[in-house]
């Protein structure tokens, strides 16, 4: 056991951010006459504050100095050359419970509880949470664990509190690129006076997110209070729910999974049904497209991740219905920011051009939430407000709350300037698309960063094709990225016809 010692240090300010833990450096000739290693934790004192942080070595920091990345700094308020008394500090707890998960252990509801707390205050090092990520996917969360971790999610964030009876919500796992029914479906069941403040993620693997998407018309990066105001004006909103600290350790988690690029089941169904809970959700419908190039390639394991889902909603206090979609093509005509944006917008209007498919999927999902709150034929309803422009009503008045320009028009929303068409060698029919190509595409060509790179689908499965008509149109940003989209698309062929 190493002894207890307290030591003073001088401040050498890094200026370097690790996105989140606590990290400090030290000589390696300090560390070893302290006997610290990479990984242990030690105090900074400073004005009666107390900050642990991850220790790590540099050969850079002068003996008798402390480099303090940013994190640390600014939760300190520490200046260059101030001095600091370090002392030693133990692990956190999380570190044998993750142990534990590893071995194949179940852990209890307090244990969960200790570990997000540990991960939602940077208290483990970006391998220590990657392990326990590792660890839920390779031994699944019993459904009390899941149950245990979407509650500990929501418990260290903040929790939108409304004065409403009935809250609604709706989710799609992923896996199919456009599909951005969320704008569509909230003014529809906004216009009919029920109350959707809708949280969405930025993308992650995919060229957009539904948060990437509404920000082509409106600021989505707003405060609690904000949002609050919004919903009560407009009975809904869309804003980026990572800006609002709603369920922040899911977050954390996601950043991982991104990387290993897995998708570990109970922290999927954690991480969207913890979302929902953090606004009091009452009422939620779960999109989940089957395809061959999606998330769930099986109706089996579909109905079964139903049933998981309703279960642990019902343990949370909500009533959740799951739509089980086709998942075999994108939806809609865009994909990309902008180009779904204008999807969005066409659909709304009820232009002539709308894309149709998105049109009925919107329509299903508005009518699933009507159905679920007891509404009598609610996809009748659905298609009411939106041909009577109900609903493209609501979406200005929420476009013009959250700051944006609600007169925009599709044509406005700018494309980005480099072209690249993929036209039909032969006759015959489209039999096949593939998500995930398409999705791949979309993001070679610069989605979702920049905003008008995308593609442009012209075609869908069963429609007839002629030599030399436009299957799709890829919009890039630069000339590097176009000629990388001609050399895939001549290649693997993401349209089979």
């Amino acid at each position: 056991m190493k002894r207890r010692w307290n030591v003073k240090f001088r401040v050498r300010l890094l200026r370097l951010s690790s996105g989140g833990p606590l990290i400090a450096a030290l000589n390696p000739e300090d560390a070893q006459v302290l006997d610290l290693h990479p990984l242990d934790r030690i105090k900074v004192l400073y004005d009666h504050s107390v900050e642990t942080v991850v220790i790590d070595s540099g050969a850079e920091i002068p003996r008798g100095s402390i480099g303090l990345f940013e994190e640390v700094a600014h939760a300190l308020g520490l200046r260059e050359g101030q001095e600091v008394e370090v002392k030693l500090a133990r692990k956190p707890l999380s570190i044998d419970l993750i142990k534990k998960k590893l071995d194949g252990q179940h852990l209890s509801k307090q244990e969960l509880s200790q570990v997000v707390w540990d991960i939602v205050h940077n208290k483990l090092s970006d391998i220590e949470l990657t392990f326990f990520v590792a660890a839920s996917y390779a031994h699944h969360n019993t459904l009390n664990e899941t149950v245990w971790l979407t509650e500990a999610m929501v418990e260290q964030g903040q929790r939108l509190r409304l004065r409403k009876k009935i809250i609604l919500d709706k989710h799609c796992i992923g896996g199919i690129p456009g599909n951005r029914t969320t704008p569509i479906v909230v003014p529809i069941l906004a216009a009919a006076g029920y109350c959707m403040p809708k949280t969405s993620s930025r993308a992650i693997t995919s060229p957009a997110g539904t948060a990437d998407t509404v920000e082509v018309l409106a600021p989505v990066t707003l405060p609690l209070e904000r949002m609050r105001h919004i919903v009560e004006q407009a009975n809904a909103c869309m804003v980026w729910g990572g800006a609002l600290n709603l369920a922040p350790a899911d977050d954390k988690i996601i950043s991982v999974e991104k990387s290993l690029m897995i998708d570990a089941e109970s922290q999927l169904l954690a991480s969207i049904l913890a979302k929902k809970y953090s606004v009091c959700a009452t009422h939620v419908v779960i999109d989940i497209p089957i395809g061959p190039s999606t998330k769930i390639t099986s109706r089996r394991r579909a109905l079964d991740l139903s049933r998981k889902f309703k279960d642990i909603g019902r343990r949370l206090g909500m009533r959740v219905k799951v739509a089980l979609t086709d998942g075999r093509q994108p939806i809609g005509n865009g994909v990309g920011p902008a180009l779904e944006a204008r999807d969005v917008l066409k659909v709304l209007r009820q232009d002539r051009d709308r894309p149709m498919d998105l049109e009925k999927k919107a329509l299903l999902l508005a009518g699933e939430l009507f159905s679920l709150v007891g509404e009598k034929d609610g996809l009748m309803k659905a298609q009411e407000l939106l041909r009577s422009g109900q609903a493209y009503a609501k979406l200005k008045q929420i476009i013009k709350l959250q700051g944006g320009n609600p007169s925009i028009l599709p044509e406005h929303i700018p494309l980005a300037r480099k072209r690249y068409v993929v036209k039909a060698l032969r006759p015959g029919t489209v039999n096949h698309i593939d998500n995930l190509l398409i999705a791949k595409l979309a993001r070679i060509a610069g989605a979702p960063k920049n905003k008008g790179a995308g593609v442009y689908l012209h075609k869908h499965l069963g429609d007839k094709v002629k030599v030399g008509e436009a299957l799709m149109t890829v919009y890039c940003d630069s000339q590097d990225r176009m000629e990388y989209v001609e050399q895939i698309t001549k290649e693997m062929q993401p349209l089979r016809w």
